[in-house]
């Protein structure tokens, strides 16, 4: 299967600049953000924002709580399918992190994947699971949920088009499900905050194990809930192949 598939990356600096690509959904936060009038304002306000958020977190050494600047590059990935190169069609968008330490004047390698956006995924949720569940008198989810969404993000991950780009294994991270109950645990992390455990997975926690993702919960310092954040456990195919178009 893998044979079948190639992927190639599009990427565009998330600044005071930005406009969105083409591909790019019109409902993600990031093209929200980038209408109107008030555009420039509002991206201006949101960098600042993140910032600040990250030198109130990245606290240590940094007195005056400006020491660090944080660049994002959103990432959007297309896949080609066999022998219609000449079609992409647009999988996912994730983001890629840089982060700017001006006390030592260096450029420090970030995370990809943080926020995570899907037409695959979308379709699931907003169509797939509502028809599985229209005649059904208890919330359920079929065998087979995520499995084609999982395959082709390991696919991606696997490929050398990403392990040509990236050095690491994405990180996602997304608010914690707003259904389940969450127990304080003993685990402290210095940054992330205390770990919590919830009573049970959330559909989206299965979804992700499918694309060979695991998932803990941690409440940053100044939080008001826990975040979910999904790591890979599976570990890559180092390819040779490039896998680029």
């Amino acid at each position: 299967m893998s044979q079948d598939f190639t992927f190639s990356l599009n990427s565009i600096t998330f600044d005071e600049s930005y406009q969105p690509l083409d591909g790019t959904r019109l409902t993600t936060n990031f093209a929200n953000l980038a209408r109107g009038e008030g555009r420039q304002q509002n991206l201006r306000k949101t960098l600042k924002m993140i910032n600040n958020r990250f030198n109130d977190l990245a606290h240590w050494d940094n007195p005056t709580g400006n020491r660090y600047a944080v660049e994002l590059e959103i990432i959007s990935v297309e896949m080609y399918s066999g022998m219609l190169t000449s079609t992409a069609f647009p999988l996912i968008e994730i983001l890629k992190t840089h982060i700017i330490d001006t006390k030592l004047n260096r450029r420090i390698d970030g995370i990809v994947g943080n926020n995570f956006s899907s037409y695959v995924r979308d379709y699931d949720f907003s169509v797939v699971l509502p028809e599985y569940n229209a005649a059904r008198a208890e919330f359920s989810i079929p065998d087979d949920f995520g499995v084609l969404h999982g395959k082709l993000f390991k696919l991606f991950v696997n490929s050398g088009t990403y392990q040509e780009r990236f050095s690491k294994l994405p990180v996602i991270c997304l608010s914690a499900a707003t259904s389940k109950t969450y127990q304080r645990t003993t685990n402290h992390h210095p940054i992330l905050g205390v770990e919590y455990q919830q009573n049970e997975l959330s559909s989206t926690d299965l979804y992700f194990a499918k694309m060979g993702m695991q998932v803990r919960f941690f409440m940053p310092p100044k939080s008001v809930a826990p975040l979910a954040f999904y790591f890979c456990i599976f570990r890559p195919i180092m390819n040779t192949d490039s896998g680029s178009t």
